[in-house]
């Protein structure tokens, strides 16, 4: 499948410049795609960022110099792009939990990330219902938090920062502006995209002329093509995973840079609720 041998000479890419400079761009452009589509594809399918993966991969290759070699730890260090040995060690105990010269002491644990290679499972057991849709521009209110890229942590600190905004009275304060039912369900829009962080926030439809109400914020969603995913049951985060891994590789299109939902409907205590995932996208 091109999309696999383009992402593994993306991989390859990488791999041949540990030692130096790393272009994201060259990276992305080798796979065909964005660079934000890349870094959002990659930690979605590696479940890790970019950033992350090169920094395993540098400190790899650096403990095994460091135990086949008498090579200077100082050279070791601006070898794999490190600007001090103060902060080559701190990253280096970060990962092996050993400063670097113990790299050297006999019977003492390290710690390997090897390269990865992409693979496609086929599987075929499971649907995915998605459309294709153009929408105006519009605006959302709500509270947001920041939320790491990272998606241990991130599936971790979403449903804290929800839990929270229930507790407070957020999420009820957001439907009484709209004269909904306090037990109906809000959306979440994911935005400002960092390597290490993202906005995340509980928020609902702004109507047009609605001033901002006191207590909230508001975000301006400008037109966009989405491509839109059923999401039952509210495996979220399931299907994130699987637009990413399963769909996006074969559908023709990109993400692009913007907005993205996770819409939720009806009421929670009819336990009959739907969601879905909104991303924007553009054709390849």
């Amino acid at each position: 499948m091109d999309w696999l041998n383009r992402i593994n000479k993306s991989i390859d890419y990488i791999e041949s410049n540990l030692t130096g400079d790393i272009s994201y761009d060259k990276a992305a452009q080798i796979a065909c795609c964005s660079t934000y589509h890349f870094q959002r594809m990659f930690s979605f399918i590696s479940e890790v960022t970019l950033s992350e993966y090169i920094r395993r991969r540098r400190l790899t290759l650096a403990a095994l110099d460091l135990q086949s070699s008498n090579i200077k730890v100082i050279d070791v260090a601006f070898k794999y792009g490190y600007e001090s040995p103060e902060a080559f060690s701190r990253a280096f105990r970060k990962m092996h939990g050993v400063k670097p010269l113990s790299a050297r002491d006999i019977g003492v644990t390290l710690k390997a990330f090897p390269k990865m290679t992409f693979s496609i499972s086929v599987k075929g057991d499971a649907e995915m219902n998605y459309r294709i849709e153009k929408r105006e521009a519009f605006d959302v209110f709500g509270v947001s938090t920041e939320i790491s890229t990272d998606q241990e942590k991130a599936f971790e600190q979403v449903p804290l920062f929800l839990k929270r905004c229930d507790e407070d009275g957020t999420t009820d304060a957001i439907n009484s502006v709209l004269g909904l039912f306090s037990d109906h369900y809000t959306i979440s829009a994911l935005y400002n995209y960092s390597e290490t962080k993202f906005n995340y926030m509980l928020c609902n439809y702004l109507p047009k002329g609605m001033s901002i109400p006191s207590g909230f914020t508001s975000l301006h969603v400008p037109p966009a093509t989405f491509a839109i995913f059923d999401v039952p049951s509210f495996e979220i985060q399931t299907m994130w995973k699987r637009i990413f891994s399963e769909w996006f590789p074969t559908s023709g299109y990109e993400a692009v840079e913007g907005i993205q939902f996770e819409m939720y409907y009806g009421l929670a205590k009819h336990k009959n609720g739907f969601g879905e995932i909104w991303i924007p996208v553009k054709k390849k």
